[in-house]
């Protein structure tokens, strides 16, 4: 995973990305269990079918904190997926592959409180 960190970092458009500061409130406020467990949901409603009419357009950019990490890391659509994580497009995503999204975006939410 780091040498995926390193090359989110030298992307102008992904490291761009930041919570801000209603997003730290609410990060803080609700913790990282909460966090991940909705990021859980937003991932079986939004990523995981096989075929997504709207792909690339299903993450909102802000108001949630799992939703900025999920373009910080390149997780916010099918397409995405495919290109920095090798995750092929046209299929249901697995268990592994949703606890993987999860560990990644997990990751990237903890550097961002510390």
């Amino acid at each position: 995973m780091d040498q995926l960190f390193e090359s989110l970092s030298r992307s102008k458009f992904r490291s761009s990305f930041k919570l801000r500061n209603a997003e730290v409130l609410y990060f803080r406020t609700k913790g990282i269990d909460l966090i991940l467990s909705h990021g859980e949901d937003f991932i079986r409603t939004r990523l995981a079918p096989g075929f997504i009419a709207n792909d690339g357009k299903q993450t909102p950019y802000h108001g949630h904190p799992f939703f900025v990490a999920q373009h910080a890391t390149a997780c916010c659509c099918r397409s995405c997926l495919q290109k920095w994580h090798s995750i092929p497009i046209g299929h249901q995503l697995s268990k592994s592959e949703t606890a993987y999204i999860i560990s990644v975006v997990k990751r990237w939410l903890l550097t961002q409180l510390s």
